[in-house]
């Protein structure tokens, strides 16, 4: 025990040492996270992964401390890697930049898809690269998953590439590869169910058998 305790105190110091130039506090560690955005969003750019890694430790690390040092940077809606991410996020609608969450629609050979980006602290936490969910805008016409959704963490972008067009290239190859080129129908019970219904089917009464 004695043993155990002497090797928390020190991992402890090395990662007070490590983290000494990173803010303590929210209200710097926002500007802060956003300068590690756009770094991170000039080495996505130009395809510089190691440097895009690194930025990614150093987010982590800046979560982490913030954390009181304790790693579940990600264990509810106000913790540390959350309160970054709601503060940074691009506007709904818009395309973030690399690192940023953010949700907009693009049109993949004349088929729209709702994306919501994941921003350094992704699913993908361990890679540069971040996943994104892909979510049907029209349910009634073909699309490449049958329940109007699916998630993608596969492949790097190429330079210059935003996140808007990795996603629609990451699409592109999924239909031509996986599904040979054919789109399939979604299957009803995935549509969207419209809020009258939804209302109707929780709140009324049922009949008494």
């Amino acid at each position: 025990m004695t043993q155990l305790s002497f090797t928390a105190i020190f991992a402890a110091e090395a990662f007070e040492n490590q983290t000494a130039h990173l803010p303590a506090a929210m209200q710097e560690a926002v500007p802060y996270f956003w300068q590690l955005i756009e770094r991170n969003n000039a080495a996505m750019r130009a395809c510089d992964f190691e440097l895009a890694a690194k930025l990614s430790e150093e987010a982590h690390d800046l979560a982490v401390k913030l954390n009181n040092g304790e790693i579940g940077i990600l264990a509810d809606d106000d913790s540390p890697g959350y309160v970054l991410e709601r503060e940074t996020a691009a506007p709904s609608g818009t395309v973030p930049q690399w690192g940023q969450t953010g949700d907009f629609i693009i049109e993949v050979d004349g088929m729209k898809v709702r994306i919501e980006m994941e921003g350094i602290f992704g699913i993908g936490m361990s890679s540069p690269i971040p996943g994104f969910a892909a979510h049907a805008v029209n349910y009634d016409e073909p699309f490449f998953s049958p329940t109007g959704y699916r998630h993608f963490y596969r492949g790097a972008p190429t330079p210059d590439m935003t996140p808007a067009t990795y996603a629609a290239e990451i699409i592109r190859q999924l239909i031509a590869e996986d599904l040979k080129g054919k789109l399939r129908l979604i299957e009803p019970r995935y549509h969207p169910q419209p809020i009258e219904e939804a209302h109707d089917a929780c709140c009324t009464p049922r009949p008494p058998t």
